[in-house]
Formats: C-alpha cells, structure tokens, sequence
C-alpha cells in the first residue's frame, strides 16, 4: 500500500508507475554507473585513507573500543543511505528485485573497503565495521520489505570542532578530510517519523515532522586514548572523552507535499542531513543540556 502522502498526489503516482516497467536502458545504464561510482569511490578513499600507509598480509584488527564507537555509528550510516540509494534506483530501473539489487551490491562495496582495511598497516578488517555494515543495509532492506518506506532514517550532522589542529594528521587537515575523520564533529541520527506509524484516513497534519534520536563523542585526538605528546613532541592538553545524547526534532523532506517530481527528489537528496532543530543533550561531564538549536 502506497503512503497516503503519495497517493495524494497524482503526478507521483503516474511517476510511481511508470517504474513498474522493466527498463533495460536504464538498468545497464545504472550498472555502468555504478561501477564508475565503485572505481572513483576506491581511488578516493585510497587518496583519504591509505596512500600514506605501507601495505601488509591481510589481517583483522579488533577496534570495537576505539573513538567512543563513533566509526561503527559512521559506518552503519553510510550502509544505510548506499542501501536506501541502491533500492531506490533500482526501482526506477524497473527491475523486480531491486531489494536485493540495492542491497547486495551496496553491502559488496562495503565490504571492499572492509578488505582494503584489511591490507594496510594503519587498520585491519573490523568484525565491529561488519556488523554495522550489516545493521545499516538492513535497516534500509528491513523497511522497504515490511512498509515500502523508510520511517526511521539514519542521518548526519556536522559541526567543526576545536580537536583537529592537535592532531591534523589523524583528525584531518582540511575541510573535507575533517568532515570524514573528525568523529569530535560528527552527529549520527535516527531521525522517526510518528505520522507513518498511525493508521489514518486522511493525511495527518505536519506529516513530515520527525522526533530524531542521536549519538556523538567529544574530547578524542586518539583511538583509544589521548596522546600526550603531538607530532612535533610538543604536549598536548589534557582533554575529557565522552558520549553525547541527543533528543530533537527533524524533518523528512521526502514527505513534503510537492507536485514537482524533480523537486521531490532534490529534496529527498538532502535527506540523509539532519536539519536544525532545538534539542536536549545528556552527557556525562555536564548531564543534561539545553541547544536553542544544533545541527
């Protein structure tokens, strides 16, 4: 059963529609796509993550302790968004199992960067990273097979943090490295929406508001522990690791009522950040917070 957000809105369901139609163009050309996609995304990560690091035998590396399990909640979201993407254009291919199309081949490239781990002296192939590989791409599969919707997203936040001039290297130089590596900035999500859960005739008023949960650490410059000395032997200061807990609000800007189809999706690219909202954080360094705002 479509949402009735859908059903509503005539042009979606034409569009809707016209998917269930098996379109070999589109499914070879989403092949191709995403193989150019799996290439460019490996030399990337390579150029990120390992160029500066020498190769070994393959070996596994326990780091289930490390940076307060903010790289686990990284990569349960970024399994879940590959799937959601995945079974997403794999609809619009056409094609009857795009389930499994999006979530197999979204785990697969996974899993590579699992092996790459693997290879390189800095890591190792995480059983931790797995796991929440495999809890990011069933959230997704989970949804799409019992709702044929996402009412629980994962998303993301981003805020720059004090912590990545103490240790450039690890915790990034720049913009872009510090987006990925800085866990200090980051913010992981599960963004719900109530509405999708009651039973309704017609459309609940402000339908695409969501209640979102979070998760994030504070005070990290290393793994597990803190250094004291810095790369050029200078000390550092003496900082407090913690967790962070959030309650706030957000919106699924996929359920906002458009009849541009284009729009629609524009919009539903954007969906995996969460948006500003006033929250409430607990941690315990300073219990209970009040944010006017915080993305």
């Amino acid at each position: 059963m479509l949402p009735t957000f859908v059903k509503a809105n005539k042009d979606s369901c034409s569009f809707l529609k016209s998917l269930q139609t098996y379109n070999k163009h589109r499914f070879y050309g989403l092949l191709l796509g995403q193989g150019a996609v799996y290439v460019g995304g490996l030399f990337a990560l390579n150029s990120l993550w390992y160029k500066d690091y020498p190769r070994t035998s393959f070996h596994s590396f326990n780091d289930n302790d490390e940076w307060l399990q903010m790289d686990k909640a990284g990569h349960a979201f970024s399994a879940y968004q590959l799937t959601r993407t995945g079974i997403s254009l794999y609809k619009w291919t056409g094609v009857k199992k795009s389930l499994v199309y999006g979530t197999v081949s979204s785990f697969l490239f996974l899993s590579t960067i699992e092996v790459l781990d693997g290879f390189s002296s800095a890591w190792g192939a995480s059983p931790g990273d797995v796991v929440a590989n495999v809890a990011g791409c069933g959230l997704a599969s989970f949804q799409e097979l019992a709702w044929q919707e996402q009412r629980i997203q994962v998303k993301f936040s981003y805020s720059p943090s004090e912590f990545a001039r103490y240790r450039p290297n690890v915790l990034g130089s720049n913009f872009t490295q510090q987006l990925f590596k800085d866990y200090n900035a980051q913010t992981y999500w599960l963004s719900i929406n109530p509405s999708s859960f009651i039973k309704r005739s017609r459309p609940v008023f402000l339908s695409f508001l969501n209640i979102a949960i979070g998760y994030g650490a504070n005070g990290m410059i290393g793994g597990k522990v803190n250094p004291i000395l810095d790369d050029n032997g200078m000390v550092n200061p003496v900082f407090n690791r913690y967790q962070q807990f959030y309650i706030s609000g957000d919106i699924d800007l996929s359920r906002i009522k458009n009849k541009n189809i284009f729009f629609k999706k524009l919009l539903a690219a954007f969906g995996c950040i969460k948006i500003p909202f006033p929250a409430i954080e607990f941690n315990n360094q300073k219990g209970f917070l009040v944010h006017p705002f915080i993305f």
